[in-house]
């Protein structure tokens, strides 16, 4: 197998937008002690920037209440859980993507709902009641944080129009008169808060272009432009949970390109583009995102992805999530990188190796992604098995990555090495072993944060002469679905000259 030789030089600068933002459950879930112990241990091992999940105008929030007592008849606007709420995450160093939705019961023009939750997805029955409610939440917000931190939180206009679960019948019409009303509400606030939308769900591209033609006839704001992308096909259920079909990992970076292909030559073709959700499944059940295989199919779009979009939410940071109900089973398929009580799938390790990679690109390949901290001129190196979805052929349990790696002549590099893999790091390995307990005990769980850690092993390499500098070959052996990191830094040799670790144990 050829050696790849990494350049000398930076090829550019690695994008954060793999961690501009993250996917939560519903907002009232962020008051519960296991959601919020998970957000902080995402924010410490990862650091992302936003959040954005549904709900914050549902009835459980109760933000809309209308009163009709003793005489006395109008609309309070109650912030008790959004101040909870919001407090908890700044305090942690997140900031909220606002998603306006879904429509208070007492506002709605019918009674379709979502969800277990029952999140009302039908027009209001007052545009201007709605643009009233909308400001309402800004102006507090504004009084509570202040005008210059809000004006960092984008506002995104509802979720998946084009979907008649989301939208009553998918009315483009009826959304786009959201769109008005919702996009003039917040720039009557101010001017400078960004607002934007449409929110589509993947397949949905004939929506861009009305969408396109339709804000530059009205003279209408577009700050941003968002959309989802999943890379699942039809779900094949069985009880409490679904099988489907993936596409290869290069259909999410299709998807994620696609809107700027489309819009190109429009009013809207340079305007920042979030994928406000992505997964492989769109499935809250779906088995595949507790695995290895998830974690091997992510790595080339968390590498790549930052080329194509501002900004793409892994849809979500938790299982704490109840779109289907309460989860019967530890594990069952959830979007979560981690699992109930913090259990962290191989997922969890792929963002959290990414957070350790240096600013500096000095190569990309198909199976790795090798970069220079600025700074203090570590080397970090990302490897992983490469998959190809459902039609590809069943990957081999050993995958080489074989790297020429630039390093300071002379002496040695000390290489920290993390696997993650179809044994290592996989909690979800380890309780399928277990017999798949639905409520994990005690010491299971204490068991499954053990079977949780990646493997680790330390070591050292040589730092041969090269044309271009000294050179360090770093062979890489993963396991089936593995995922690698490896630290490399110069190491500084300060054993003193009477050290003989040979005679530790006294022999002859």
């Amino acid at each position: 197998m050829p050696r790849t030789i990494v350049p000398t030089e930076p090829a550019g600068t690695l994008s954060d937008a793999w961690r501009t933002c993250v996917g939560t459950g519903r907002f009232n879930l962020a008051l519960r002690r296991d959601y919020q112990d998970s957000l902080a241990l995402a924010q410490r091992d990862i650091g992302f920037r936003y959040i954005r999940g549904h709900g914050i105008l549902h009835d459980d929030v109760a933000v809309h209440r209308p009163y009709d007592a003793a005489g006395h008849r109008g609309t309070a606007y109650v912030f008790t859980y959004v101040d909870q709420v919001i407090d908890a995450y700044l305090e942690i160093g997140i900031k909220p993507f606002l998603e306006l939705g879904f429509m208070p019961s007492a506002l709605a023009s019918g009674d379709q709902t979502v969800f277990w939750w029952h999140g009302n997805v039908t027009p209001p029955r007052d545009h201007a009641e709605w643009a009233q409610l909308v400001q309402a939440l800004l102006r507090h917000l504004i009084d509570r944080y202040g005008l210059d931190e809000v004006r960092t939180w984008p506002v995104e206009v509802w979720n998946e129009p084009n979907l008649d679960i989301f939208w009553k019948d998918a009315d483009q019409e009826a959304y786009f008169r959201l769109y008005e009303a919702s996009v003039l509400a917040v720039k009557e606030v101010d001017a400078e808060l960004q607002v934007g939308g449409p929110a589509i769900s993947p397949g949905a591209d004939d929506w861009w272009k009305p969408f396109a033609d339709f804000v530059t006839a009205r003279d209408l704001p577009a700050d941003f432009l968002s959309v989802h992308a999943y890379s699942s096909g039809p779900a094949q259920h069985v009880p409490f949970g679904v099988y489907q079909t993936l596409r290869a990992p290069q259909n999410l970076l299709d998807q994620f390109a696609r809107p700027r292909e489309i819009l190109a030559g429009t009013v809207l073709a340079d305007r920042p583009l979030h994928i406000t959700e992505f997964n492989t499944s769109y499935r809250p059940d779906n088995p595949v995102h507790d695995t290895a295989y998830n974690a091997a199919y992510l790595a080339p779009v968390l590498a790549n992805g930052g080329t194509h979009a501002d900004s793409f939410s892994y849809w979500t940071f938790s299982d704490v999530f109840e779109e289907n109900g309460v989860p019967a089973s530890f594990f069952h398929g959830g979007f979560g990188m981690l699992a109930y009580r913090q259990v962290r799938k191989p997922t969890y390790h792929l963002y959290a190796f990414m957070a350790r990679m240096g600013q500096e690109v000095l190569a990309r390949g198909d199976d790795h992604l090798v970069t220079r901290h600025a700074g203090t001129g570590q080397v970090t190196v990302l490897a992983w098995q490469p998959v190809g979805g459902s039609e590809s052929p069943e990957e081999p349990d050993r995958h080489e990555v074989r790297l020429s790696i630039p390093a300071p002549t002379g002496g040695r590099v000390f290489a920290m090495r993390h696997d993650v893999d179809e044994t290592a790091g996989n909690a979800w390995a380890a309780w399928r072993e277990m017999g798949r307990p639905a409520s994990p005990s005690a010491w299971q769980l204490d068991a499954l944060h053990e079977a949780s850690e990646p493997a680790r092993r330390a070591f050292s390499l040589p730092v041969a002469p090269g044309a271009d500098g000294g050179r360090v070959d770093l062979d890489l052996t993963l396991g089936r679905h593995g995922v690698t990191l490896v630290t490399l830094d110069p190491v500084r040799d300060e054993t003193p000259p009477w050290v003989d670790d040979a005679r530790i144990v006294a022999r002859d």
